[in-house]
């Protein structure tokens, strides 16, 4: 009797890591189709019986989908009405999968412009706190990481976590409750640009030496230096990312005029 408890325990566990796995998948789609601008703010997705017969899902998996994007503020559920498409002022820019599956496609210039203006402001002002208020410990994690950096490359996934776990480092040791809070969707930025930038070719720069100027700041405990380091560091990944941008054919920017 107790095995076949534990089978059916195995069983439905399976079962729910399928369904975490479809719904999570179902979320990503619809989720890219919204932020490339393919289902525009106001419109009106298919109903759950519809959309879940057209995808061949389950209603209970496609309504948890739903559900994904609503916590996110991509979308909004309302009895008689559906699920409408939020405006982009109600997004969760910094959420982690957004900012996935923005990077997903091309992101528009303004779009790539606003994400750097968000970096310039927050990260030297989090390097500045980070050189008077950082633990050993805290530089000994942002030394590591630098370490990480340069053995692996930013051309490989490890080199990219350990960059991500720079800057997470430096917002951590800033101190600020707040500026803590932003570690994650910082991360996912940092991430996201790096690889983007060399999507089509390797990097034309070596960033590394840019990180260690911001290290070296802070292990000196000089604010000032760190400030400067950091916002030169994010803006030299501003133009890596920029000259990295596709270029606009000839025919493509006739049709636009």
């Amino acid at each position: 009797m107790s095995n076949k408890k534990s089978l059916a325990a195995r069983a439905n566990a399976k079962a729910r890591r399928k369904s975490l796995r479809l719904h999570g998948t179902i979320a990503r789609d619809l989720g890219v189709l919204i932020v490339s601008g393919r289902y525009k703010p106001g419109d009106i997705l298919n109903g759950e019986i519809d959309a879940s017969d057209r995808l061949q899902v389950s209603r209970t998996a496609y309504r948890e989908a739903v559900r994904i994007l609503a916590a996110k503020g991509l979308v909004e559920s309302r009895p008689k009405v559906g699920t409408r498409v939020s405006p982009q002022a109600r997004w969760h820019m910094l959420d982690p999968d957004v900012l996935s599956w923005i990077f997903e496609f091309e992101p528009d210039d303004t779009l790539l412009s606003n994400l750097f203006e968000l970096r310039k402001i927050v990260e030297p002002e989090a390097a500045a706190l980070a050189a008077m208020r950082r633990t050993d410990e805290e530089l000994e994690i942002m030394e590591k990481a630098l370490q990480g950096m340069a053995t692996h490359t930013l051309a490989s996934e490890a080199g990219r976590l350990a960059d991500q776990e720079f800057h997470s480092a430096m917002l951590r040791a800033s101190g600020n409750a707040f500026i803590v809070s932003l570690t994650s969707g910082v991360g996912a930025a940092v991430s996201w640009t790096t690889i983007y930038k060399q999507r089509q070719n390797p990097l034309r720069r070596d960033p590394i030496p840019d990180h260690q100027k911001v290290f070296e700041a802070v292990k000196a405990s000089d604010p000032k230096a760190a400030h400067a380091a950091m916002l030169n560091l994010v803006e030299l990944a501003q133009l890596d990312t920029t000259n990295s941008r596709k270029p606009r054919t000839k025919a493509a920017s006739s049709a636009r005029s």
